[in-house]
């Protein structure tokens, strides 16, 4: 169901109304195919609040972020906003594959960057080693282990040890 079709657009796009309250809308700029896959990831996380609050909620707020819907305005981004929504996009869009799938960080270039996602590939990147240092994601290259600050090239990003 599209934003449209559960409340009124505002003029600037910016929010929806429902029920006779605003709310943020998901940023226009994500391709779609893309925004489908956080919608689902955000809708399975909602599903599973009450059984798994714990883990159930970073999953809620990781997808809320990437959509633009919460954090930094979409509209008037902020570096460290980008950072943040960055981060978020890659671990939701990472939930919501397979344990074994991997992301490119370009996918989540692209939800925070719409049309300008090449602009955002080196703080992309910066992102990804970030989750990397931490264990959060692998970083790989031809299916093998590789550390992103000496890689070339394209890289995926996968599930880390303390995923």
């Amino acid at each position: 169901m599209t934003e449209a079709a559960r409340g009124e657009v505002t003029a600037d796009g910016r929010h929806i109304i429902v029920g006779g309250r605003r709310w943020r809308a998901s940023d226009p700029a994500i391709p779609e195919s893309l925004r489908k896959e956080l919608v689902a990831e955000l809708m399975a996380a909602r599903r599973d609040v009450r059984s798994d609050p714990g883990t159930a909620r970073p999953r809620v707020q990781d997808a809320k972020v990437a959509l633009g819907e919460r954090g930094d305005l979409w509209w008037e981004p902020t570096p460290e906003g980008q950072r943040l929504r960055l981060a978020a996009a890659m671990r939701a869009l990472l939930r919501h594959r397979s344990p074994e799938a991997t992301i490119c960080p370009s996918d989540a270039a692209r939800v925070v960057g719409g049309t300008s996602w090449r602009d955002l590939m080196d703080m992309a990147r910066e992102v990804a080693q970030g989750l990397a240092d931490d264990e959060i994601v692998v970083v790989r290259q031809h299916g093998v282990d590789v550390d992103l600050s000496t890689a070339v090239g394209p890289v995926r990003l996968a599930r880390g040890r303390r995923w």
